[in-house]
């Protein structure tokens, strides 16, 4: 398959974006963590970033396109972005929440408190934050060296 610097300034910043909301969802868990009453009056639940890969086309169907370009005369190539750039749906990202169970406290004297004295916190643990807030940054940043890269090769293509 042919590519060009767009598509890949496309994916990379598709996984920037997806980074983003990671960085996000750690940053609301954060700042929640400690949040015993939400507005439906239960503690807060953990926001995670759930992704999928799309598949556009099945292997078969990709097989069939290369194979039919081959029947072309010399001077035809295939335009692979006439039906739209395939990687314009490549990952799927949404939030959702996650259903672990509250961590239960004992505070009695939390205004929150149960009759025997326990407190159901978030689902939030710092650690694992800070994991996932340093994973999202470097693939935040991995992401943005592809970028660099392919500008520069682009520049130095230019220059020849």
């Amino acid at each position: 398959m042919s590519e060009n610097i767009f598509s890949t300034f496309e994916i990379s910043g598709k996984g920037m974006s997806l980074q983003r909301m990671r960085l996000n969802a750690v940053a609301n868990n954060i700042a929640n963590a400690n949040t015993t009453k939400g507005p439906d009056g239960l503690p807060y639940k953990r926001d995670i970033v759930i992704v999928n890969a799309v598949q556009n086309n099945s292997f078969e169907d990709e097989l069939d396109s290369q194979i039919s370009l081959t029947g072309s005369e010399n001077i035809h190539t295939g335009n692979e972005y006439a039906e739209g750039n395939p990687y314009s749906n490549v990952l799927e990202a949404h939030l959702a929440k996650d259903d672990s169970p509250p961590r239960m406290i004992y505070d009695p004297s939390h205004p929150d408190a149960d009759e025997d004295g326990y407190v159901a916190m978030p689902n939030i643990n710092i650690v694992t934050e800070m994991v996932e807030m340093i994973s999202a940054q470097r693939g935040f940043e991995a992401n943005a060296s592809v970028i660099e890269s392919a500008k520069n090769m682009a520049r130095d293509s230019l220059d020849i």
